[in-house]
């Protein structure tokens, strides 16, 4: 029971953060406000959903197409995402040094407050898949 209160709880924030309230009227004591979703993106790169802009980032970084970025409960502009990712880069690299190369090519996403958390990550040479 507590487990689901928590993952409900969890979902409903996520969910809140998608959405930002923009007054849409000033007149009056009552100030009406209208929902609109927020895609996280940055200004340059309109259109483009957060999965998309830290798995173009990773790629470009760790020079590999086989990286899979995922948002939490598949929701591309969520703030806590997974990464599975398989580069030539990580060979002879401990899985510290892995995941702060991957950390390095997400930063600004982070610093932004787009990406608040990776919640799991692999890191993996091709020759280990």
């Amino acid at each position: 029971m507590r487990s689901t209160i928590v993952t409900s709880a969890v979902m409903l924030s996520a969910a809140a953060r998608a959405f930002t309230a923009i007054p849409i009227s000033s007149r009056g004591a009552g100030m009406s406000r209208l929902l609109v979703a927020r895609f996280m993106t940055e200004g340059g790169e309109q259109g483009k959903t957060v999965v998309d802009i830290c798995t173009a980032k990773i790629s470009a970084a760790l020079e590999t197409d086989d990286v899979k970025v995922v948002g939490a409960y598949d929701d591309p502009n969520g703030s806590h995402i997974t990464v599975e990712v398989y580069s030539d880069k990580f060979d002879g690299k401990r899985l510290v040094q892995r995941q702060q190369l991957v950390y390095k090519a997400l930063w600004e996403e982070l610093d932004s407050n787009a990406v608040h958390a990776v919640d799991s990550m692999v890191c993996k040479t091709p020759a280990e898949k």
